[in-house]
């Protein structure tokens, strides 16, 4: 098949290299425009875009679709589908139905479940067991059209969302791969989502960082998992931030919020507890709790806020 692809984030890079590496033709890859980062604000090209330009597949970064020179680049190439993972825009009905097979997208959760924009890090703050890959026929709606093929997989106990989101990323390229052979020997059977089942995420920002001790040892280690690598779950101890990078589910318990052990760094929570493994004061490198407590004299009843 004739493929465009559309992706920005590193989550869509390994269907994009699979695509590639495939019989199919990746005839041109469509993702955001380059936007400033970091500190000094240094304009940054898409993971896609680099991944892209490193395959020598053309790449183009419309800044919206409400023109019609997007249509008429996608028109040129007359593709026979067009793939689609966290791209980061929505595309209009003459774009869904531009190609022969029209657009699927590769959508890092089981639908209907967690439509929208965070869907791993929403599977593990919710503490969820099993998710998965679906790739799904886009219609006008979020993450509403049919699903066509789906992957499902297990979250461990500590998993980050950072380490499922590499795993679903590797998975979406298999999982592309095999829907579209399913769909060129005619076995797919598409599926309408049910919509009483539907829920949906918005974006994590930096307002999910503050921990609340007062809740289970589960969710605040969910919590923990969840927001790692971006943007970090934060406690205040004596005045001062720590991110908290690293926990894990204790049976001890205590007043919450409260230290409970200093070796190691237990502190309770609504029930249960959490060891904290590792953190990053304000102004520090990130570190074990070992060598944090080695340069700070923390007492049993210390509180977090």
């Amino acid at each position: 098949m004739n493929i465009i692809y559309m992706g920005t984030p590193d989550f869509a890079v390994p269907a994009l290299k699979k695509l590639y590496e495939s019989k199919h033709t990746v005839q041109a890859v469509f993702t955001q425009p380059d936007k400033p980062k970091g500190r000094k604000m240094v304009l940054t090209p898409p993971d896609v875009k680099v991944c892209a330009q490193e395959l020598n597949i053309p790449v183009y970064q419309p800044t919206t679709f409400k023109s019609e020179e997007p249509l008429e680049i996608i028109k040129k190439y007359n593709p026979d589908v067009i793939v689609v993972a966290a791209y980061g825009k929505l595309l209009p009905k003459a774009v869904l139905e531009s190609a022969k097979y029209g657009c699927i997208n590769i959508h890092g959760s089981l639908l209907p479940k967690y439509r929208g924009a965070a869907p791993i890090q929403q599977s593990v703050l919710n503490g969820d067991k099993v998710t998965g890959v679906t790739a799904m026929q886009m219609a006008e709606g979020l993450d509403t059209g049919d699903i066509l093929t789906v992957i499902e997989t297990k979250i461990g106990e500590n998993e980050t969302s950072g380490e499922l989101f590499d795993r679903l990323s590797i998975l979406g390229g298999e999982l592309i791969i095999k829907t579209l052979e399913m769909l060129e020997n005619g076995e797919i059977k598409p599926v309408k989502q049910d919509e009483s089942k539907a829920t949906h995420t918005s974006k994590i920002d930096k307002s999910f960082c503050p921990i609340d001790f007062t809740k289970s040892a589960d969710e605040v280690h969910n919590k923990v998992r969840g927001l790692n690598p971006w943007p970090i779950a934060t406690a205040e101890l004596n005045g001062k931030k720590l991110k908290i990078y690293s926990t894990k589910v204790c049976e001890k318990s205590g007043k919450a919020g409260t230290i409970i052990s200093i070796k190691p760094l237990i502190v309770a929570c609504g029930s249960g507890s959490v060891e904290i493994i590792e953190l990053q004061p304000e102004g520090k490198k990130r570190m074990p709790s070992a060598a944090f407590l080695a340069g700070h004299k923390l007492n049993i009843g210390d509180s977090f806020n």
